[in-house]
């Protein structure tokens, strides 16, 4: 079978096309047939070595895809096989990602993927929804679960909702009741925050940010889900409730945070760091549930016309794939391993890059 795969940490020239061995399950894990892999920022980043050395034999990356079980070990209902599926964390403390034509993991990793829903939605979730899933569900006084009415009555901001974790925020959000607001930095990314179906979408460029969220937000946010705290602090201060929390799952670039203490202090606030691999198991298997539920009716979606376009590369294309995530590349890039996109143009061809 052909994989992408690289031996030591790097830019994206270490990545290479090779032929590997196909290779059965074990006790308590199934082979899945890529049809589509994922890729997140985490996974160029793991390439460069953020997650430490490549060990003896090489990583194939990407944490995310979808596809279908063609075998399953001992102790795993046959039954799976023939079963759509989409993948979580393939690549985490494991040699083996999604950008490889099969992919042998453990069973509760291949979620039964809803009737209805694409192998391009399915490669969508994994990392995106799972980090959306957990901002939305560490308020101290909130829900550990997601669903209609799980959010309502309060407000949830989310920072750059035109980006794949924003875009899941707002949609699962959303479908669990919540007044949701967005902000983004252009007209642009606010078509696309409003096409997932944020209430209401403000520029954070503007000078009356706060007044707009407030307006939105009569009775303050609840949630921030945060992608840039240090540049978005004095701002989140501003229009936060009592008792609210701001959520972080990404440095926005930045190595510090400015926290107005004596404010945070009178207004309780809760500053709340995120990591989808270190979250509770319980956390993650909530996660699984509630997105496989989002995704089944429709809450979850993919493509520009839900706010997320979609950016496709094939397999051997895998290096300019994570060079288009880091290079910020709006939307959700995705690499077809052995899954033929209806619209052939998506394809990024070798001599466009």
């Amino acid at each position: 079978m052909r994989a992408i795969v690289y031996e030591r940490t790097g830019d994206s020239e270490v990545l290479r096309l090779v032929e590997r061995p196909r290779t059965d399950p074990g006790p308590g894990q199934v082979r899945v047939r890529v049809a589509v892999s994922g890729v997140n920022p985490t996974d160029w980043k793991a390439r460069s070595g953020a997650h430490g050395p490549v060990p003896p034999g090489g990583l194939v990356p990407n944490q995310d895809g979808a596809g279908v079980v063609d075998a399953v070990g001992a102790g795993v209902d046959p039954a799976r096989v023939g079963e759509r599926v989409w993948i979580w964390e393939a690549a985490w403390r494991r040699p083996d990602g999604t950008a490889q034509e099969e992919i042998v993991l453990p069973a509760r990793q291949a979620v039964p993927l809803p009737a209805g829903a694409s192998f391009d939605l399915g490669a969508s979730l994994g990392i995106p929804a799972m980090t959306a899933h957990r901002t939305l569900t560490v308020h101290p006084e909130g829900p550990a679960a997601l669903g209609p009415s799980a959010l309502a009555g309060r407000t949830v901001l989310v920072a750059g909702g035109a980006g794949a974790v924003g875009h899941a925020a707002i949609e699962l959000a959303r479908w669990s009741g919540a007044n949701v607001v967005t902000t983004v930095s252009s007209p642009g990314k606010a078509a696309l925050a409003a096409a997932a179906g944020a209430h209401h979408v403000v520029n954070y460029r503007e000078p009356d940010a706060a007044e707009a969220i407030g307006k939105a937000a009569p009775d303050g946010v609840h949630i921030v889900v945060e992608v840039n705290p240090g540049a978005n602090a004095e701002l989140n201060q501003q229009v936060l409730t009592t008792n609210g929390v701001v959520v972080i799952y990404a440095d926005g670039g930045g190595t510090h945070l400015p926290i107005p203490i004596l404010p945070s202090m009178m207004s309780n606030t809760r500053l709340q760091f995120i990591l989808v691999y270190t979250m509770p198991d319980t956390a993650k298997l909530q996660a699984v549930k509630d997105i496989t539920a989002a995704a089944a009716v429709g809450a979850l979606r993919v493509g520009t016309d839900a706010g997320l376009p979609l950016h496709r590369f094939r397999l051997e294309q895998t290096a300019a794939a994570h060079d288009a995530v880091e290079a910020g590349t709006v939307g959700k890039v995705l690499v077809d391993v052995t899954h033929a996109p209806e619209d052939p143009e998506q394809v990024h061809l070798p001599d466009e890059e």
